[in-house]
């Protein structure tokens, strides 16, 4: 499988995701970058999930789904207006961007890019479940941007 190259000018891999990006705070997404999507792709996707939410809430922690992005998308901007994408229901109960909300300790957080070779009708309602099953098969690349956060 090829690789996506997915950054971000707020903070680099591995590294503290700001303040201002956790759900206790302003709530907004940070601004990211994707390179190299395959000429193939029709649609791109994005999942932000944290792993470590596992022992606190018994499961790795949804916080943003989104699909349908259009393959001009080289840039993501911070808070970005997602109207000409389509986004699903996070672990908050929300349509949109959930920020970094670890209850126990510091958590990290996965930004997962994905191009496909298709576009998808769901339904906003779609969880991170739903849309990994309906990517499924149809998925040319991916790249993956980490980031952590501390606990409130």
């Amino acid at each position: 499988m090829a690789m996506l190259t997915l950054t971000s000018p707020a903070f680099d891999d591995g590294e503290r995701i700001p303040d201002r990006y956790g759900y206790g705070e302003a709530n907004v997404n940070p601004p990211l970058e994707i390179e190299g999507v395959p000429d193939e792709a029709e649609s791109l996707a994005l999942i932000v999930d944290d792993p470590d939410a596992v022992e606190p809430a018994g499961k790795i922690w949804d916080h943003w789904i989104v699909w349908n992005v259009p393959l001009e998308t080289e840039t993501i901007p911070e808070d970005w207006d997602a109207d000409d994408a389509a986004e699903g229901t996070n672990d908050f109960g929300d349509v949109g961007y959930g920020g970094p909300s670890p209850p126990d300790r510091e958590h990290a957080y996965r930004f997962a890019v994905f191009a496909l070779d298709t576009t998808l009708e769901l339904d906003p309602k779609t969880d991170a479940d739903g849309l990994r099953s309906a990517m499924s098969g149809h998925v040319l690349a991916q790249g993956q941007l980490e980031g952590r956060y501390p606990s409130t």
